[in-house]
Formats: structure tokens, C-alpha cells, sequence
């Protein structure tokens, strides 16, 4: 399984060398390509990348937006997010519906959606996706994982929000939870679930601003603490898994 990450920044307005895109991933296996997420960054360019299938964790428009003038593939989202991206230019036979629990192929490549805490406006979807024997799950914004153990079983590699390191920024709204997990927070997730690597993306000001090889030592500190690898993810970045 190959990963790609074309970009790696959150819906921030700062931006860098590294992170100079809204945050998109691509799996690519046994021939076939599927995006994950294509925010406003990516209006002018989605055509460029040429998936095979694009799939949407939620509405927002750092994960969304770049769909609204049309997409080059199919596009899977739930029905919560085809609700607030009805107006997207996107023909109805290629609007696909995303369940959770329900696994999805495209080729052989298989995706299981897990509804997440995230946003109560938009509500998010993280994806369990497997190519032959390797398992990763990708949750590029989220405070909490609804049936976590399930979620992460088998998971090679975790691929999460970066939009905070120790901060939390998990609030109330309307007495339900929203934001983001730190990535200390996700991290003992990990340690909890038996998953021994992890990698984020979608990155807030809390990476964007500082020097890259600051935040590589407090990312890896935090993992080393608790037994794992860990690091962050930047445009451009490729990473094979066997």
C-alpha cells in the first residue's frame, strides 16, 4: 500500500513550504487510487491527482470545498454531508453514499467508515482502510473515535488531526463536545489500542508556525513516552507499507 499526502494543512490561514495545501491523502493499491478528502486548496487541481474514487470524511471546507466545481471521480460521503454539499457540481450517479459499519472496495482496496466527534454542523467520519494485509485508519479531525477498539484493531498505522500538539481544543457547544483532540491525546489512544506508529496531517498553527525540527522532538518525546513512533506528515510526503 502506498500513501500520499499532496497536502497537509488545516483550515488555517498561515501556511508554509510544508504545509502549503489543504490536507488530502491518496491510497494507492494493486493499481487503483482513492483520495481521501479535497478541501478549497484543491478547487483548480483535484483533476491533476486523477483518482479513482474520492472519499469525504465531512462537509467542512477544508475537506469538501475543492469538490464544489466538480470532481474527476465518483465522490463517497454520507448522507449527512451530501445534505450540506447538495449545491456541489456533482451528477447524482456519481454521488455515492457512505454508511457507517458498511465496508466499501474500490478494487482492492477496502474502506469502513466509524462516525467520529467532531463538529455537530458537520458531522465526520474517520475511514478504516485495508489493502491486502495492511490495515490504516485516517480521522484528520476529530475529539473522539466512537467504538474506538474496533476501529483500531489491526491498525498498522494511524493516521491523524495535527491541528493541536498538547493543547487541547475540544470545547461545548450547546452541551454537546466539538473540535480537536491533541495529538498527546491520540497518542495514548494508540498506546491503549495496540497501535505502535502514527502520523499526522491536517496541521494547525501549533505545527504550520514552529520550526519543523522542534516539532519532530516534541512529537517523537510524546511517543517514545508511551512505546511508539510517531511524526508528521508534509506535502509531498510518500510512505509504503508491506
Amino acid at each position: 500500500m502506498k500513501l500520499r499526502f499532496p497536502g497537509t494543512r488545516g483550515y488555517i490561514d498561515v501556511r508554509s513550504a510544508l504545509h502549503a495545501m489543504h490536507s488530502t491523502m491518496t491510497v494507492e493499491y494493486h493499481g487503483r487510487e482513492v483520495m481521501l478528502d479535497c478541501g478549497e486548496d484543491w478547487t483548480e487541481k483535484v483533476r491533476e491527482l486523477s483518482p479513482n474514487a474520492i472519499f469525504v470524511t465531512h462537509s467542512h471546507p477544508d475537506h469538501a470545498g475543492g469538490l464544489k466545481l466538480g470532481a474527476p471521480a465518483p465522490v463517497y460521503a454520507t448522507g449527512e454531508s451530501w445534505e450540506r454539499m447538495e449545491s456541489f457540481d456533482i451528477p447524482m450517479e456519481a454521488r455515492k453514499v457512505v454508511r457507517p459499519r458498511q465496508p466499501l472496495s474500490i478494487g482492492d482496496i477496502t474502506l469502513e467508515a466509524f462516525a467520529v466527534v467532531h463538529s455537530t454542523r458537520a458531522p465526520a467520519v474517520g475511514y478504516r482502510i485495508r489493502g491486502g494485509s495492511v490495515t490504516v485508519f485516517y480521522v484528520p479531525d476529530v475529539v473522539r473515535i466512537k467504538r474506538r477498539a474496533e476501529a483500531l484493531r489491526g491498525v498498522r498505522l494511524y493516521i491523524g488531526d495535527g491541528a493541536s500538539i498538547t493543547r487541547s481544543m475540544v470545547r461545548k457547544s450547546k452541551g454537546a463536545l466539538i473540535g480537536h483532540a491533541p495529538i498527546r491525546t491520540q497518542l495514548d489512544w494508540c498506546r491503549e489500542q495496540g497501535v505502535s506508529r502514527a502520523l499526522f496531517t491536517h496541521c494547525g498553527s501549533d505545527i504550520v508556525k514552529r520550526e519543523p525540527g522542534e516539532v519532530d522532538a516534541k512529537i517523537r518525546e510524546l511517543a517514545r513516552e508511551r512505546g511508539l513512533q510517531a511524526g508528521v506528515a508534509r506535502d509531498g510526503m510518500e510512505l509504503t507499507l508491506r
